[in-house]
C-alpha cells in the first residue's frame, strides 16, 4: 500500500472512531508529520495544462503527457506530474490478462531498419455495420509504421501490391514476419517473396506471441484510434486512420525508443549509416550503439 492510500486510512479511521491520531498512524507505520502536512504549493496551472494535454490525447498515460508539457515549455519532476495526474482522475485503467508460461526462444537481435518487417491485419467495422480490414507493416527496429490500409478484403495480389509501394521507396527487407493467413501462404505471396529474396518466417499456428512487435502495435491503434473514433463509412476510416499514422511515426513518443518519435529515431539512425552501409555494416559501428544506448533501444 502507498503513502497516499494510507494517509487515506489513517484520516477515515480518525473520523470514524475515537482514536487519537498519534495511535493510529502507530497501527499503519505512518509519521504524524507526513499525516499533518499540508502542501503550500499550487498545482492549478499544472492541473490545468494537465487537463488541456490530456483532452488532445485522451489515451496518453503520464509519460508521454509531460513530454507534452515539456515542448510547451513547462518543465516539472515526473512525480509531481503523476501525482497531479492521478488527483485530476485521470489515471488510465489498463486490464491485465493471465498469461501462461511458456519456454521462449532467443530472436537473432536486429542491428538496422528494413531487416524484419512485421505484417498483420486488424478488424473493425463502420457505423452501418460493414465490416473492414485494416493491413499494418511494421518495420521492428525502427518500429517505424510503413503502411496501414483499409478495405473490405485483402486478397494476395493487394498484399504484394502495397508492399510494393513500401520496397520501391525505401527497399526490399531481408525478411518479413507474418501469420498463417490465406493471403501470406498462397502460391503468389510465397513466389513475389523468392523472387526478391525475402526470407518469410511464419509464426506457429496459434502464437501470436511470436508476432509480439505487431501485436504490441494493434493494441496502440485500437486504443488510441479504433476505440476512441466513429467511423461513418469506409472512407472516412481511412482518412483517420492515416492521420493516426502520422501522428504515430512523427509526434507519438515510443517507449522503447526512449520515448523518440520513430521516424526521429530512424532518421537519427540513418545519419550515421553511411551510403555503403549495405557493404560495410561494420563502419560506425560504435556511434550506432551510443546512439542506440541513448534512445533505449529494446530489440529482440
Amino acid at each position: 500500500m502507498e503513502l497516499v492510500e494510507r494517509k487515506k486510512e489513517v484520516r477515515w479511521l480518525w473520523s470514524h472512531f475515537l482514536v487519537s491520531q498519534r495511535r493510529i498512524c502507530g497501527l499503519l507505520s505512518v509519521a504524524e508529520s507526513s499525516c499533518r502536512y499540508v502542501s503550500r504549493k499550487d498545482d492549478e496551472p499544472l492541473r490545468a495544462k494537465l487537463l488541456e494535454v490530456a483532452r488532445e490525447k485522451p489515451r496518453w498515460g503520464y509519460r508521454r503527457l509531460q513530454l507534452k508539457l515539456e515542448e510547451k515549455g513547462l518543465h516539472v519532476n515526473h512525480k509531481r506530474v503523476y501525482r497531479v495526474y492521478r488527483e485530476a482522475g485521470l489515471l488510465i485503467r489498463r486490464k491485465r490478462r493471465k498469461r501462461l508460461l511458456r519456454a521462449g526462444f532467443v530472436r537473432p537481435a536486429l542491428t538496422g531498419a528494413n531487416q524484419e518487417w512485421a505484417l498483420d491485419f486488424v478488424h473493425d467495422a463502420a457505423e452501418s455495420g460493414r465490416k473492414f480490414r485494416v493491413l499494418s507493416v511494421l518495420d521492428v527496429y525502427t518500429r517505424e509504421c510503413l503502411a496501414l490500409e483499409v478495405d473490405t478484403s485483402f486478397a494476395s495480389r493487394r498484399v504484394t501490391r502495397e508492399l510494393e509501394k513500401i520496397v520501391a521507396e525505401r527497399g526490399a527487407p531481408k525478411a518479413i514476419r507474418c501469420d498463417n493467413g490465406p493471403e501470406l501462404t498462397s502460391r503468389h505471396f510465397l513466389a513475389w517473396c523468392i523472387e526478391r529474396k525475402i526470407d518469410l518466417v511464419h509464426i506457429e499456428p496459434g502464437r501470436p506471441v511470436q508476432n509480439a512487435h505487431v501485436e504490441s502495435f494493434h493494441g496502440k491503434l485500437r486504443d488510441e484510434c479504433l476505440n476512441a473514433s466513429w467511423f461513418g463509412n469506409l472512407f472516412e476510416a481511412r482518412r483517420k486512420i492515416t492521420v493516426w499514422k502520422e501522428e504515430y511515426n512523427e509526434e507519438r513518443p515510443h517507449s522503447s525508443l526512449g520515448y523518440v518519435p520513430p521516424a526521429k529515431f530512424a532518421r537519427r539512425i540513418a545519419a550515421l549509416r553511411p551510403p555503403t552501409a549495405d557493404s560495410a555494416p561494420q563502419f560506425g559501428e560504435r556511434e550506432e550503439k551510443e546512439v542506440m544506448s541513448l534512445g533505449q533501444v529494446n530489440v529482440v
